[in-house]
């Protein structure tokens, strides 16, 4: 299938990676915001009733400019705009990176890792474009778990400060590849941002990810991938090698 596709871009979050919950992680996170805040209040109150509403507020607007904001602009204008500026803007890297613990532990999806090797064994061109906030978490999973030599581009919102879909998050992920768009096939969780960004983007083909138990979404002309899949090795099903193996 789709022969011609030489390169995949993969998403990150419940697409190569998902979230293990553990509430004792996620509370020793919210611990660790209060704490580098200087907040007075019980640590899980504080990111319920302050935190985490300012961020519902701050993601409207990132979805609404498909634009991510810097660390020290998200906790300065958004987050903890009542804590003293210098004392935030020290922590803003650190805050952020908890800010993402409190969500759960990201793990790789079950034989994520297996199928990454197996696609680059057979020939393909790999590469990462993801939504996210923080500059820190992404190039420290992808040392622990030894996976950087495998992507050849890692785009994120948060160093790039756009989100999908706007199309210039996958531009500059072909760019730095050296992709033709119309055989680089994307593979995502969200149809309303990865789908119709990479269809912006002119990508040649698009994977939608549908894991049991996650919530069916709305399929239209716009948002539909080209198939789905509902585990993530069912991608060595769709992409065979590319070339005959050395003898």
């Amino acid at each position: 299938m789709h022969q011609q596709i030489n390169t995949i871009f993969i998403d990150l979050g419940d697409t190569f990676r998902v979230i293990r919950k553990d509430e004792a992680y996620k509370n020793a996170a919210k611990a660790r915001i209060a704490e580098l805040l200087g907040a007075q209040q019980d640590p899980v109150e504080f990111y319920r009733d302050v935190i985490e509403p300012r961020y519902d507020k701050y993601r409207e607007w990132a979805l609404h400019f498909y634009c991510e904001a810097p660390e020290k602009e998200l906790w300065t204008r958004w987050l903890a705009y009542d804590f003293p500026r210098d004392r935030v803007e020290a922590a803003a890297s650190e805050l952020t990176y908890e800010y993402r613990k409190t969500k759960g532990e990201r793990v790789v999806t079950d034989g994520g890792i297996e199928t990454v090797k197996e696609l680059y064994r057979r020939g393909y061109t790999l590469g990462i474009v993801s939504d996210l906030v923080g500059i820190h978490e992404v190039d420290e999973w992808l040392d622990r778990d030894q996976l950087r030599p495998y992507f050849k581009t890692v785009q994120q919102s948060s160093l790039c400060l756009i989100r999908k879909p706007h199309p210039a998050i996958y531009y500059y992920a072909l760019e730095e590849c050296g992709a033709d768009p119309a055989k680089t096939c994307y593979v995502g969780d969200n149809l309303d941002r990865d789908i119709v960004g990479a269809k912006a983007a002119g990508l040649g083909m698009t994977v939608g990810v549908q894991y049991p138990g996650k919530k069916p979404q709305t399929v239209t002309e716009q948002n539909k991938p080209d198939c789905f899949i509902t585990h993530f090795s069912q991608l060595l099903d769709l992409f065979p090698p590319l070339k005959e193996e050395a003898t």
